[in-house]
């Protein structure tokens, strides 16, 4: 497998610590968004939508990184990322989706580029902006851990699930842009239970190639 990715993006985050769960090897090809390499002919046609991460698998490229990681769930269903019960996965799915649907997409490199180069913005409106949506989705996360008894170390059960490879990129860039975590002890405390594994820490963007 040929992973095109971004060190510091967090969709990229999120599918090189799924492949780090299943055990998969892939091969790392950066792809660098601060010279718009992902704009040019060559990466888009691969990907026309201009975005990472794509995975070149099997004579295919796979895009999207919601639907690449349901992909490896189907076809390496082993270790799982979703529990079995169907009650069980649709919450782990609704954690996962709050910060894939919710606050991802709208604090993503694209958007800002568009606040800084459109709407002429300033750093500090950016990280403004970018805490407005990261505290209002972490808020909601941190409820729903709360009310979670049986749940252990993770975001659900005592294994890490989907809803920890989307959760544990969101908190470093909640981290880059200067948001204060100390209202979420427990979105805090399943960060640190993860970055206790290998597969987490090998994803981390500082320890990348292409990371600088």
């Amino acid at each position: 497998m040929k992973l095109h990715n971004f060190f510091r993006s967090g969709t990229s985050h999120r599918l090189r610590i799924a492949l780090n769960l299943k055990g998969l090897d892939y091969e790392y090809l950066p792809v660098d968004l601060r010279t718009e390499q992902h704009l040019g002919p060559a990466f888009k046609a691969l990907n026309p939508q201009g975005l990472v991460p794509a995975l070149e698998t099997g004579g295919q490229v796979l895009i999207q990184s919601p639907a690449i990681i349901e992909w490896l769930e189907e076809r390496h269903p082993e270790p799982p990322l979703l529990p079995k019960d169907a009650d069980a996965r649709a919450r782990v799915r609704a954690l996962a989706a709050i910060v894939g649907c919710d606050i991802h997409p709208i604090n993503n490199r694209r958007i800002l580029e568009y606040l800084r180069h459109t709407l002429h913005c300033d750093e500090a409106a950016i990280n403004a902006w970018c805490a407005t949506w990261i505290s209002a989705g972490f808020d909601a996360l941190e409820a729903l851990l709360a009310a979670d008894p049986q749940r252990s170390a993770f975001c659900y059960g005592d294994t890490p699930t989907l809803a920890d490879v989307y959760l544990v990129p969101q908190v470093e860039s909640a981290r880059r842009f200067k948001v204060n975590m100390a209202r979420w002890p427990l979105i805090q405390a399943t960060d640190a239970a993860c970055q206790q594994l290998d597969a987490f820490r090998r994803a981390a963007p500082g320890v990348q190639p292409d990371a600088g």
